[in-house]
């Protein structure tokens, strides 16, 4: 039985290079968001505004993607060892799914108090309420500034910053319930304005629950699922007589892998077939690191996932992120 191996050295990552500014930036932006939502929290409680408590949970929505932003890059560029074979890429997806459930919590409290205010209206202090509202709507806005400066193409920064452009609406929302409150003494709007509020944390929550529980579950990449990418194979490569046993997950947001068997026609030369499928997996479904398994006629389809690939393997991976 013969084992053939080829490896391509080069970095096939599609996402844009992290830089030492991006780091500072979201790091500075995280300090800024985290240190404001206290003081938003301190201002909701002696103002007496749910809303404002509402955009700190708000605010919370964007420290957890801004930290998540950050830990995806720190932890990216640890090294794998003999124990974590794909070093902790995984981190990211862990603490995105702790953070979805923390935000349902926050949902609920503010929607069972906003309830409790309907049935028992509170006072509300318009003034401290409109002081830390603008004071919030300045630090979004530096926030977005710092975001969007120089290179915003990479994946967590520009996540990072619509998160930061839908608390800005939070905080233009606390702004003009205080002026509200302020000229008219209607404070339901206190209230009615937090559910709003807690509807796009609730938006975001679950969007966040969803993707990261499918990474947990090893689910297939929306846009790269076995068939398109064995359909795909069997139309585009020259030389692959058939494809199954297709496996794809990823590892962390945007990071797939996948491991294939592929039947090579009769004339064809199985080393260039193999190349050819990871060029196709690399440049059609950025598949990065692939485990391709050259089958033929003669053998008995199997379908064990812990069962060794035979005759032939290949793995395609970047630099260090992907050792086995």
């Amino acid at each position: 039985m013969s084992h053939s191996h080829s490896h391509d050295h080069h970095d096939h990552s599609h996402a844009p290079t992290v830089s030492g500014d991006n780091e500072r930036k979201v790091l500075l932006s995280f300090f800024l968001i985290f240190t404001f939502m206290i003081v938003e929290v301190i201002g909701g409680l002696i103002s007496g505004s749910l809303a404002l408590l509402a955009d700190a949970g708000h605010m919370l929505t964007d420290a957890a993607a801004l930290a998540l932003a950050y830990a995806a890059f720190r932890f990216g560029r640890r090294a794998p060892d003999s124990r974590r074979t794909f070093g902790y890429l995984r981190f990211e997806v862990i603490a995105g799914f702790i953070n979805a459930i923390t935000l349902f919590a926050i949902v609920a409290w503010i929607i069972y108090e906003a309830w409790q205010r309907f049935q028992e209206p509170h006072a509300v202090l318009a003034g401290p309420m409109f002081g830390v509202a603008v004071a919030g709507l300045l630090i979004n806005v530096l926030v977005f500034w710092i975001l969007t400066r120089g290179d915003s193409e990479h994946v967590n920064i520009r996540g990072a910053a619509l998160h930061v452009l839908g608390d800005l609406l939070g905080s233009v929302g606390a702004v003009m319930a205080a002026i509200v409150i302020y000229y008219t003494g209607w404070t339901p709007i206190d209230p009615i304005l937090s559910v709003v509020v807690s509807l796009l944390i609730l938006r975001s929550a679950w969007k966040l629950l969803v993707k990261s529980l499918h990474i947990l579950l090893e689910g297939a990449p929306g846009d790269a699922t076995p068939e398109k990418i064995a359909y795909h194979l069997r139309n585009k490569v020259p030389g692959v007589a058939d494809v199954s046993h297709v496996h794809v997950w990823s590892i962390t947001s945007g990071r797939m892998l996948a491991t294939l068997h592929v039947r090579p026609a009769a004339d064809a030369d199985i080393q260039e077939v193999v190349r050819a499928v990871e060029r196709e997996l690399q440049s059609q479904f950025r598949i990065e690191h692939a485990t391709i398994a050259p089958q033929w006629d003669d053998e008995p389809p199997s379908c064990s996932l812990s069962r060794t690939p035979h005759r032939a393997h290949t793995h395609n991976h970047g630099p260090q992120e992907y050792a086995r």
